[in-house]
């Protein structure tokens, strides 16, 4: 039986001028694998991942500007939890302005790999890039470090989550800048200063982990289809219904849209023009996996807490090939309405732009040498279909996270 047979036994034929989508059970399967949102899968690279006190100190330090280079670049200056945890601009700013633009960071505890390329492994080892970038904020872990010995709640705080801070004498100012008087130190001193800066990360990662979102009016509606609640199901417009039958049918979204994420978690050429409309020049994840493996901070690195665990088993397997050329990861669509613009240089203003791109694929670039997605065929939706898949994609919006998330405590350190 259909859901639409089934619908109508519920509601009869009334009732389901209200909900004028009817799913087929092909669709019925793909719908179910869509919602719900599970609990975050386990980081075994990150002993503090689960820490609440460990969370507490991370949701500090990603509002704290003085981890910058300015004084004036946290976390939060990309990641504005008022702007989806994005930035709402096309390219990131830092100290300077990015090649890429900003993906948020909204269930980031789900992906296997971060950034557009991919070129970290675990949310901690994500958090350290930003942090040090020239391009970015900027700082230097010596200068973390100093912070962490001046600043008495800092200090307390990493001892209630780690331990102790090492005691170590910093190198005077008139040595140089952070780099300099980083390379007067001893080797043994510098890598415990290098696992004191991996422990602020993994704090960071322990914040990230909770900013997850599985409440939106999609998982409500996917819930009263399992159950027969007439209020979930009609909580979803029809138009939206319409936009999530094309979503799981003729559109084939579920491609690369697919389980609860609604991403495939990997990486794709989808053709789409350069921001400044000119040939490609960003290798994406073909850069990202040579990056990635030669990385001291990944799964089966020295600061992993599981180097034989599951996600560093992932890389023993990993291989690049010039396919990867300018592929680039496949975004979440849950709070997708929140974080325009789109793609990963932020090409397209509204979601409407992105759905008539897959439309007509009218701007694609021409296949480059490997063919680019072979999966990737014009939809050529009516105005109505586009506007329904838009209304579908809004429907996948849940930013009802606990409001202390939302802003920089008052204090490091957490109180039961």
């Amino acid at each position: 039986m259909t859901w639409g047979w089934w619908l109508v036994t519920l509601f009869g034929w009334t009732g389901l001028q209200e909900l004028p989508a009817l799913f087929t059970e092909a669709e019925q399967r793909e719908i179910d694998r869509l919602s719900p949102l599970p609990k975050a899968p386990v980081d075994e690279t990150n002993r503090f991942a689960d820490d609440p006190a460990a969370a507490r100190l991370g949701q500090y330090l990603f509002f704290d500007p003085r981890f910058s280079a300015n004084g004036e670049i946290s976390c939060a200056t990309c990641h504005d939890p008022a702007l989806g945890f994005a930035d709402g601009q096309s390219l990131g700013e830092g100290l300077e302005v990015l090649p890429r633009h900003t993906p948020s960071i909204w269930n980031s505890a789900y992906s296997r790999w971060l950034f557009w390329d991919g070129r970290t492994d675990s949310l901690w080892s994500q958090a350290m890039r930003p942090m040090e970038s020239a391009v970015e904020m900027g700082g230097h872990r010596l200068q973390f470090f100093q912070l962490l010995q001046n600043d008495a709640a800092l200090r307390e705080a990493y001892q209630q989550v780690v331990g102790d801070l090492p005691t170590l004498e910093v190198p005077a100012e008139n040595l140089g800048d952070w780099a300099a008087r980083w390379e007067t130190m001893d080797p043994s001193d510098q890598s415990q200063v290098t696992e004191v800066f991996v422990n602020l990360a993994k704090c960071i990662a322990a914040y990230e982990r909770r900013l997850v979102s599985r409440n939106s009016v999609f998982d409500r509606f996917v819930e009263g289809f399992r159950r027969g609640h007439k209020a979930a199901l009609s909580s979803l417009s029809p138009a939206a219904q319409r936009g999530l039958k094309t979503f799981v049918g003729r559109g084939n979204c579920t491609l690369c849209h697919h389980g609860p994420t609604l991403s495939d978690g990997e990486f794709h050429d989808i053709r789409v023009p350069d921001g400044d409309g000119g040939e490609p020049t960003d290798s994406g994840r073909f850069g990202g996996v040579p990056t990635l493996l030669a990385d001291e901070f990944n799964a089966r690195g020295p600061y992993s807490d599981d180097t034989g665990g599951k996600a560093a088993r992932r890389l023993k397997f990993l291989v690049n090939s010039p396919e990867n050329w300018g592929t680039f990861k496949t975004p979440s669509l849950r709070n997708v309405a929140r974080t325009a613009p789109y793609m990963h240089q932020g090409q397209f203003s509204t979601l409407r732009e992105v759905v008539e791109y897959y439309s007509t694929l009218e701007s694609a670039r021409p296949p480059g040498h490997h063919g680019g997605e072979q999966i990737l065929v014009p939809l050529f939706l009516s105005d109505e279909e586009i506007d329904d898949l838009v209304a579908f994609l809004e429907s996948l919006t849940d930013e009802e996270i606990d409001p202390l998330l939302r802003k920089g405590p008052s204090s490091p350190l957490f109180i039961e």
